[in-house]
């Protein structure tokens, strides 16, 4: 099903509009604004609980380099982003999660970016899409 451009564009300005929630998230740091922090991070979020650190590497799937990864999750953990402890189910291993005050600031990005969601879809069901770019 092909879409109109008025509906095309109210996607892309719902992204916008979420792109700049995430960056305002991170007080608008253009560092934080990149593939692999948002799959770091929305990979850590939506786990829930604490992830073995080679499984939060590998989902930062645009960063081709194990050693490249482990960067952006070394710059996480220096900026208070992600905790790093001990897996007690395994001494050779450690485990990450979000900070908790990152857990509760990425819950409310979410509830914000589905609200967006919702509102968009109401306004390309009811033809406000059309009437925004005219």
């Amino acid at each position: 099903m092909g879409y109109d451009q008025p509906t095309r564009r109210s996607y892309l300005d719902m992204i916008s509009r979420i792109s700049g929630r995430w960056l305002r998230l991170f007080e608008n740091d253009p560092e934080l604004y990149s593939t692999a922090y948002w799959d770091l991070l929305t990979a850590l979020w939506a786990a829930g609980e604490p992830m073995r650190k080679t499984r939060a590497l590998a989902a930062m799937s645009a960063v081709k380099s194990p050693h490249t990864a482990g960067k952006y999750l070394a710059c996480a953990i220096e900026r208070g982003l992600v905790e790093e402890t001990d897996n007690p189910a395994d001494a050779r291993s450690k485990l990450v999660q979000l900070s908790p005050w990152l857990q509760r600031r990425m819950d409310a990005f979410f509830d914000d970016a589905v609200n967006e969601v919702l509102a968009t879809a109401d306004d390309v069901r009811t033809g406000e899409a059309d009437e925004d770019a005219a």
